[in-house]
């Protein structure tokens, strides 16, 4: 009696299997093709295109690498500067010490962060191999490879915001007074387009690579942060300029929520969706760099917090982006905001950076009163 049934079923999964042969037959037919046309050449032939092929083999294998192992990654990496047992604010001379003076936190934290982008990692956006692609199709419509570089780029997008913030606000007085070369070169060098190879074709000609001007952008931020030791350039710790600092932070978590917003209503495809996955750790890497920046800003500006009764609301602020930085997953899903079994992971990310951005409003709306 079950007979019929069985053997519908046992032609459906044949029929569906026979598809599936099929489907990579037609992707291996290629290869195939081209492995039996190669076996019939000589070595004249063979040797060149063997050694083009190496050379692609190992390409992929080393971006494989760069893109999967993270050195350096700490979501508590703030921890380590220990702010809290600073001697004097930047600029401040050191009690009981002839001609020492406070550095910048936030500069230390910006140029740690660069280097942890270029010189503890490999910069993924400007390597060969990622900028081609898979045959051509960009890593960020596929679910490989390009979460680390959509983090780079979000931990960059902060930097450079700080960074200029730095060269027009916080390296010198209400704006008479000259601005600081050293702020000056970094702003200029970590503003390089961010995917630039040895060569380009657009705008056509052989170029200096992304990572090298992101370390010249080190060694001015170092620079800097050398001559405020020193005493001799200048940081104005003011509330107005701490209110602006906290604008530009604002205003850039906000562009990013419209980017996440965008993308929520664009798919409900979860864990199918190949571009939930860079939206959500560019994200993350806007955050991470946060976590860092906002630690070095409070201590920066350690007396306006004070003055201002912003402590509490800080605190708050930095436990929001600590907290962000759990969310975790091992394969990003954008399904629809109710489902119940591909949950939304753009929608959590976007709500806590929301809160983030709030507790940054109001510590703005505290120092404009």
């Amino acid at each position: 009696m079950l007979d019929p049934v069985i053997e519908f079923f046992v032609w459906v999964f044949n029929r569906i299997g026979r598809g599936i042969g099929w489907f990579i037959a037609a992707i291996l037919w290629p290869f195939v093709a081209f492995g039996h046309w190669y076996r019939k050449r000589g070595w004249l032939i063979k040797g060149p295109i063997g050694l083009i092929l190496l050379f692609i083999v190992l390409s992929y294998a080393v971006l494989f690498y760069q893109t999967q192992f993270w050195r350096g990654f700490d979501p508590d990496y703030s921890k380590a500067y220990a702010l809290e047992k600073r001697e004097a604010g930047p600029g401040e001379a050191v009690t009981g010490k002839q001609g020492v003076c406070g550095q910048s936190a936030i500069i230390q934290v910006v140029g740690d962060l660069t280097d942890f982008n270029v010189n503890k990692n490999g910069w993924v956006p400007s390597m060969l191999f990622s900028k081609m692609g898979l045959f051509g199709l960009d890593w960020k419509y596929t679910p490989w490879f390009d979460n680390k570089a959509a983090f780079q780029l979000g931990i960059n997008n902060v930097v450079r915001r700080a960074a200029f913030e730095a060269v027009d606000r916080l390296g010198r007085v209400r704006g008479t007074s000259q601005i600081d070369q050293s702020l000056q070169s970094a702003r200029t060098n970590i503003n390089y387009a961010e995917d630039f190879w040895y060569f380009s074709m657009d705008p056509f000609g052989p170029k200096s690579p992304t990572p090298t001007s992101y370390r010249a952008a080190i060694e001015n931020f170092s620079d800097f942060n050398g001559k405020l030791g020193n005493c001799t350039a200048l940081f104005d710790p003011r509330a107005d300029n701490l209110l602006r600092f906290l604008d530009q932070m604002s205003n850039t978590l906000g562009s990013t929520s419209d980017i996440l917003s965008r993308r929520i209503s664009a798919s409900n495809a979860g864990w199918f969706d190949t571009r939930a996955d860079d939206r959500f750790w560019f994200t993350y890497g806007q955050l991470y760099a946060l976590n860092g920046i906002m630690v070095g800003a409070r201590s920066d500006f350690i007396d306006v917090v004070g003055e201002k009764n912003l402590t509490k609301t800080w605190d708050e602020m930095q436990r929001q982006l600590r907290a962000a930085l759990d969310i975790d997953p091992l394969i990003i899903s954008n399904g629809a905001e109710d489902a119940f079994v591909m949950p939304s992971h753009l929608s959590t990310m976007g709500f806590n950076l929301l809160r983030v951005r709030a507790n940054m409003t109001e510590m703005r709306d505290i120092l404009d009163r």
